[in-house]
């Protein structure tokens, strides 16, 4: 561990001996089950009322307290949905008494409170969420369970403040309350999760599934004993643990999905597991399996500008045809133990792998030529006033994504200590082998009568196209001749992390509550690297044509024939590309340099806070400090195109010269915090947060990756990454006040702030010096002004017992977000990426007998994605709207038959920028409706 860590453990040992009273060894534990004996309440409140005390049950249904005086008690245990128990204890001098609790519904004596359904999931996240420390929400397994989403990131979806960022409309990565993904931490069991990406650190969520999880918890504000790298959110997510139940489970469940647009099936296979070996020892896990086939509609504009003629048109039109299958699976394993009363220790670990396959057909028109004629709405090209080219192409990329994690460690707690530890292992990969992206075949119109094209831009999402003249040669495969091939003969990202973690707290007793001291570091070792080979082809030994490979297209949106047949494609690359094809060496040395990298990232973090806790009041006070070390190494590739000045001398053909660059750097955050929580009255609670955290910059964007191309005229155009990029800083702030109006109700309403400096954004410069290196032209991300997000939170949750038959198996959820985030960029003041003004969440179900029905809505606003040259160049996702249905029903305590209809409403993506003229179309795609049909057994 770093110095810093040690100095921090010293003062803090000495603290500890010099406030320690005389131990009292006087001790009361617990457990909280469920009726049935099975399922712990974790989140449960226990008091006892003589001494103002207050704790919460733990994951394994267990609370405890410490340092009680000698005498008689009355311990009470309140849960959501339950009849509220009381026990009398007596205390001796010396000695430790166990209490066991088994709650009832309220109103029931036998009944049990944690069975699969709607509300059971309800009560149970309302529990946790009251008794957290911080702003956190929480998601269940069995409420995701009741929504049919795909993977980890679309359940996050339910929850207030996220808006989900789609991959071919499936949930991928995460933004909270407006912030980019990149600023989020994500973990799992309390251990980082890895990009797999090689250049980011945004976590695509899409690769776990949701099946192998035990809950997740979203906290938004942080306390001193959380990691400091979170300015959006800390993303929790836990698998299960053996103690989770108290009786052996087995849950299996298999489903069909059906995609309209693919008009394929795809299987889905799930099983999860809990064996008591004895009442002390015990092993968890679970396992899923599925082939995703899918299909999506696509067009895309880009270039757009104002002809002499003051015709708006898109210089590129591409409508692109995408099948894809993804494989998703995993598996997770827990082993827990616990040796002695006071001391758990466990092993778990998660596996989970992602197979990627997507192929796309492409028809592109690029028009050089500025439209003849045209309308608002219009524009017609003519072969006769310039180029146009058509082409059509082939992508057949085969991507592989990988993420794990394994953890051991444990908890002990002797009197009125309590320690933690962990060590832990993370990975995450992305590769690839021999991905095609793009074959090119192309048809250059060049003389006057070859070819006339007319674009209705009528439609803001389905521009279409019209052949004027020239149909026949438009429509000859034999007239596309092969013009390039781009492989990605390897890709290798690795992503590799050793953590250690260890707390110590001393509890102390008060006259009036109970105050906690803790302590603790943690140091994190991250390597992660980028290595690729890309080779560039750009002719062919005997020549190509589309007609060789010659297959048909099922595109819905226009009439892209004639295209590519993948078969034949994938044939003939594999027989002849690094045999027949012309490798262009330059290019590919250039490109395959310019991506390869590798970041080493050590930090050393020590805390210290302290907790006060005196029954209506909770107070943590605390401060942390992370030191970060960085050791970063990539490439310098200059071009010198023929013509070009080398060395004093003129360059007479394509040079590429590449050299190695390292760098290293060193800077320490300090992080304090405070976190208030108020019981106002019973049912009414106040939360106040703030804290100080940070954000690492990307590694792609602080590689020493420096690229530039010099053309004959002595024109230097290149792309830079930037070592010397500081650090997100923010100042953040939350305010809830949270009312439990009945035991099965919530609403809540918070207002939260964040002022962030050192902000990040890619700048275009023109004739300068970076790093030594003269440009033209270049893009460099360089830390921006100061940025600001303002919100508001709403959430509301009841479960309508009190209604009478049938109505009282009614529940409601709906959660709204507004989120105002700012920035100053470049003279600009703008919303902050992926940041939608606007989100919410609304579901209402239906849980009567064995019958469960759900319907839900989600609602994010338009949000701005990339930022452009200017205001009229900015890039904009237009907002969604959502409908999700589900319908199970029960046949016995085993079997449950469930349908599910994903996107029931046909929503679609739609990317446009707000000119020239008017909106203007960049990106629109469609995915249709996909059906769920499957049944889920439980033993």
């Amino acid at each position: 561990m770093g110095k810093s860590i040690l100095r921090a453990r010293t003062i803090i040992g000495a603290l500890l001996t010099t406030v320690a009273m005389p131990a009292i060894a006087n001790t009361v534990t617990g457990t909280v089950l469920d009726s049935s004996g099975v399922r712990p309440l974790e989140g449960a409140q226990v008091r006892i009322a003589q001494l103002n005390r207050v704790t919460q049950v733990d994951g394994d249904g267990r609370f405890r307290f410490t340092g009680l005086p000698a005498g008689s008690y009355t311990v009470t245990v309140s849960y959501a949905g339950a009849t509220e128990q009381t026990q009398q204890v007596n205390v001796i001098d010396g000695g430790e008494r166990a209490l066991a609790f088994a709650m009832s519904a309220e109103g029931s004596e036998n009944s049990t409170i944690l069975v699969l359904g709607q509300q059971s999931t309800l009560l149970s996240s309302i529990a946790r969420q009251r008794s957290s420390d911080t702003v956190t929400t929480v998601l269940t397994r069995d409420s995701i369970g009741q929504f049919p989403d795909q993977n980890v990131a679309e359940s996050l979806r339910r929850a207030p403040g996220i808006n989900v960022l789609n991959d071919q409309g499936e949930g991928r990565f995460v933004s909270v309350r407006g912030l980019a993904p990149g600023l989020n931490s994500s973990s799992i069991n309390g251990n980082r999760v890895l990009s797999t990406g090689g250049d980011n650190r945004d976590v695509a969520l899409d690769v776990i599934p949701n099946e192998l999880i035990e809950s997740i918890e979203i906290k938004k504000s942080l306390t001193p004993d959380m990691d400091g790298d979170t300015i959006g959110g800390s993303i929790d997510i836990q698998t299960t643990s053996a103690f989770d139940r108290k009786k052996g489970f087995v849950g299996l469940s298999a489903q069909g999905d059906y995609n309209e647009l693919a008009e394929q099936w795809s299987p889905k296979f799930t099983g999860n597991f809990s064996v008591p070996i004895t009442e002390n020892f015990g092993i968890a896990g679970g396992a899923s399996w599925n082939r995703r086939q899918f299909a999506t509609d696509n067009i895309e504009a880009d270039g757009w500008t104002t002809a002499d003629n003051g015709i708006d048109y898109a210089e590129d039109l591409e409508y692109r045809d995408y099948d894809v299958q993804r494989v998703r699976w995993g598996g997770n394993l827990s082993i827990d133990w616990r040796p002695t009363p006071g001391t758990t220790l466990y092993v778990r670990g998660l596996y989970s792998k992602f197979d990627d396959t997507e192929l796309r057909r492409r028809l592109i028109f690029g028009f050089d030529a500025e439209p003849e004629s045209g309308s608002a709405t219009s524009a017609t090209f003519n072969s006769a006033d310039d180029r146009i080219e058509v082409r059509r192409d082939l992508k057949d990329r085969r991507e592989i994504q990988t993420v794990a994690t394994v953890s051991a460690g444990g908890k002990t707690e002797t009197g009125p200590w309590t320690i933690t530890y962990d060590v832990a292992r993370s990975f995450a990969s992305q590769t690839e082998d021999g991905s095609v992206d793009p074959i090119r075949f192309r048809q250059r119109f060049e003389e006057p009568g070859a070819l006339g094209v007319t674009i209705n831009y009528a439609d803001l999402q389905r521009p279409t196209y019209a052949i004027n003249f020239g149909r026949n040669d438009f429509l000859n495969p034999r007239n596309y001749e092969f013009s390039l091939l781009e492989r990605t003969t390897r890709e290798d990202a690795k992503d590799k992390e050793w953590s250690f973690r260890t707390d110590v707290a001393r509890q102390f007793a008060l006259a009036d509550g109970d105050f906690e001291l803790k302590a603790g570091g943690k140091v994190r070792l991250r390597d992660k690297r980028q290595n690729f080979i890309i080779d560039l082809f750009e002719d062919v030994e005997g020549g190509l044509t589309l007609a060789d490979v010659l297959g048909r297209s099922a595109f819905t949106l226009a009439d892209i024939n004639p295209v590519t047949d993948l078969g034949r494609v994938r044939d003939f690359v594999a027989r002849t590309a690094d045999s027949q094809f012309e490798r262009n060496d330059i290019e590919s040395d250039f490109v395959t340099a310019s991506e390869n990298f590798r970041a080493k990232e050590d930090i050393y973090a020590g805390y210290v806070q302290g907790r006060l806790d005196t029954g209506a009041m909770r107070l943590i006070v605390g401060v942390r400090l992370e030191h970060t070390r960085q050791d970063l190494t990539g490439n310098r590739a200059d071009v010198f195109e023929e013509g070009s000045i080398l060395n004093g001398e003129e360059v007479e053909d394509d040079t590429v010269i590449i050299s190695p660059v390292a760098f290293q750097r060193n800077y320490t955050n300090f992080l304090p915090s405070v976190n208030l929580r108020v019981n106002l009255a019973d049912d009414v609670v106040a939360r106040f947060g703030a804290f100080r955290s940070l954000s690492r910059p990307s590694f792609g964007q602080v590689a020493p990756r420096f690229t530039v191309a010099e053309n004959e005229d002595g024109e230097r155009e290149g792309a830079f990454g930037n070592p010397d990029l500081r650090p997100y800083k923010a100042w953040n702030m939350d305010a809830t006040l949270e009312y439990y109006f009945s035991k099965q109700s919530v609403v809540q309403a918070g207002l939260f702030y964040k002022s962030i400096t050192d902000f990040i954004v890619t700048s275009r410069q023109l004739n300068g010096t970076f790093a030594g290196i003269d440009f033209t032209e270049a893009d460099i991300p360089i830390n921006g002004d100061r940025a600001e997000v303002f919100g508001a939170e709403f959430s509301y949750s009841q479960a309508f017992t009190m209604l009478p038959a049938p109505f009282d198996g009614l529940l409601a959820n709906v959660n709204y977000t507004y989120t105002n985030a700012r920035g100053d960029v470049l003279g600009r003041r703008i919303p902050l990426p992926a940041a939608s003004k606007h989100t919410a969440n609304f579901v209402l179900g239906y849980e009567k007998g064995p019958v469960s029905f759900r319907a839900a809505a989600s609602y994010r606003d338009q949000f701005l994605d990339e930022l452009g040259e200017d205001a009229e160049s900015d890039r904009y996702v237009r907002p969604l709207f959502q409908v999700d249905l589900s319908a199970k029903y029960r046949i016995n305590s085993a079997l449950q038959l469930f349908v599910e209809v994903v996107n029931l409403n046909n929503a679609d993506f739609t990317a446009f920028r707000t000119g020239p003229g008017q909106r203007r179309l960049l990106q629109f795609e469609t995915y249709q409706r996909t059906f769920k049909f499957g049944a889920r057994a439980n033993f």
